[in-house]
């Protein structure tokens, strides 16, 4: 008798996991017969390349795209009008998938094997035309899933903007946006498939804006006081203190007002910063002394100070329950065959950027699993991932060896190598999204990982403050 129940019960779990797996093909055969579509719709955001907190076609589109689909749609949420979340279904789990669409300044490019770019318009060098179309396919397919199975559970897209230093996450999160998700898929482009545990780092950055007196430079030189000065006098400050900070730590800057001729002592000039780290409480204190150079310059140049505070970002805190289970579906999945076409197009980048030859496999196959990982670049993500049980990967968008922000990068990304390995991340995230919707204990136990990680007597203090969301950081 107890040997036929556990006859029955075994062939239960049998038949519900071949179901399982019947299910999942039918998702990527779903997808595939979709991939013309979806890359028809990253084109046109990689061609629209708006700048962040300026998405207004771009988020749109996919907008348009999810409500088509059924979705309901909330615009303009945390104050920020491209930010929006759509949402289907109803119910535990909620599970949330991460959209970007922002592209960088002066970073335009054509899809050729050559640099092209020529002016100061903007680019898709961090493949967010791909980022927020791929996610909005694997919601699209988890909808139909959700539908299709009766199950209960709740699938919401995050229209997310300006992630390129606008942090327009972290005002998703600060706003309780996230205080009811269960678990946040994301997924990143690159020049790999990988779903190790993710790294990245703390970021605090602002605009210092120095005040002086205009006088002609030649004539009247001591009536003036050069806010370019004092700009100079704080970069000089500041390079000499990257001898006494953490190794790990980078600092970066970039003049954006310096003056309009030579000869006229500068009343206005500004400089950019950007300080990280992997620990949030060294970049505050990294920040902190940049401020305090700055203080000393203006008092050294005779001028005046102020500063905006223009994003800030938490570190990435892996969630291993989570990473796991994504890297198994990635396996599955697997990465992208190039064409006769595609093969000479990544050879001629692949020249390009230093390399005697292809690296092919890197776009073939998917990289081991690790369970740690460094990163010194940043996202916003990171302050997701303090809310909520958070996951992520890379698909091979860009030829292997391809660096993040780089002409390679907007060019891989404007032709089918970009699409192909998009439509990688959209049936991983799709799988893995139904995998917790099907087995919510998966979920409970992310939720205790995240607990234990981040601490019981953990607040979430954004890195930003109380500034509202900084609108006109592009402009």
């Amino acid at each position: 008798m107890k040997k036929s129940i556990l006859f029955g019960i075994m062939g239960i779990l049998c038949i519900h996991t071949v179901l399982s797996q019947k299910n999942k093909e039918s998702v990527v055969k779903s997808l595939d017969s979709k991939s013309k579509k979806y890359g028809e719709i990253a084109q046109e955001i990689w061609q629209l390349a708006e700048m962040g907190y300026l998405e207004h076609k771009s988020s749109a589109l996919l907008q348009k795209t999810l409500e088509d689909e059924g979705f309901s749609i909330t615009k303009g949420v945390a104050g920020i009008p491209t930010a929006f979340i759509a949402e289907y279904g109803s119910g535990y789990p909620v599970i949330a998938i991460l959209g970007e669409y922002d592209a960088l300044p002066g970073l335009s490019q054509q899809a050729v094997a050559e640099k092209k770019s020529a002016n100061a318009a903007a680019g898709h060098a961090c493949g967010h035309h791909l980022f927020g179309t791929a996610s909005t396919a694997a919601a699209i397919e988890a909808k139909n899933w959700l539908k299709k199975s009766k199950k209960q559970g709740t699938i919401r897209f995050y229209g997310c903007p300006a992630e390129e230093g606008g942090s327009g996450k972290v005002y998703m999160v600060r706003d309780g946006l996230f205080n009811d998700v269960d678990v946040a898929l994301h997924w990143h482009p690159g020049s790999q498939n990988a779903a190790s545990a993710g790294a990245a780092s703390a970021n605090k950055s602002a605009k210092f804006r120095f005040y002086g007196t205009s006088a002609h430079a030649a004539g009247a030189p001591e009536r003036g006081r050069s806010a370019l000065d004092g700009v100079e006098a704080m970069n000089i400050m500041v390079n000499m203190m990257r001898e006494h900070i953490p190794q790990e730590a980078r600092i970066h800057y970039v003049i954006t007002d310096g003056g309009k001729a030579p000869n006229v002592v500068p009343n206005f000039a500004e400089v950019y910063y950007y300080a990280r780290h992997n620990s949030r409480d060294v970049v505050i204190d990294i920040f902190d002394r940049i401020v305090k150079a700055a203080e000393g310059a203006a008092l050294g140049t005779g001028t005046t100070m102020d500063y905006e505070m223009i994003g800030g970002t938490h570190e990435l805190l892996p969630n291993l329950t989570l990473q796991k289970l994504m890297h198994e579906n990635l396996s599955k999945i697997g990465g992208i065959n190039y064409t006769d076409e595609e093969k000479l197009f990544a050879e001629q980048i692949s020249k390009s950027l230093g390399f005697d030859q292809l690296d092919e496999a890197r776009a073939l196959n998917v990289q081991a699993y690790k369970e740690e990982a460094r990163a010194y670049g940043s996202t916003d993500v990171g302050d997701v991932s303090f809310a909520v049980p958070t996951v992520g990967m890379s698909a091979a968008t860009w030829v292997p060896g391809t660096p993040a922000h780089s002409w390679q990068a907007v060019a891989a990304g404007g032709t089918s190598i970009g699409n192909k390995g998009m439509m990688v991340a959209a049936k991983t995230l799709s799988l893995t999204a139904i995998d917790l919707l099907e087995n919510p204990d998966t979920v409970t136990k992310a939720k205790a990982e995240l607990e234990e990680r981040r601490g019981k007597d953990f607040k979430y203090i954004p890195l930003l403050g109380d500034r509202p969301p900084a609108l006109d950081y592009r402009k």
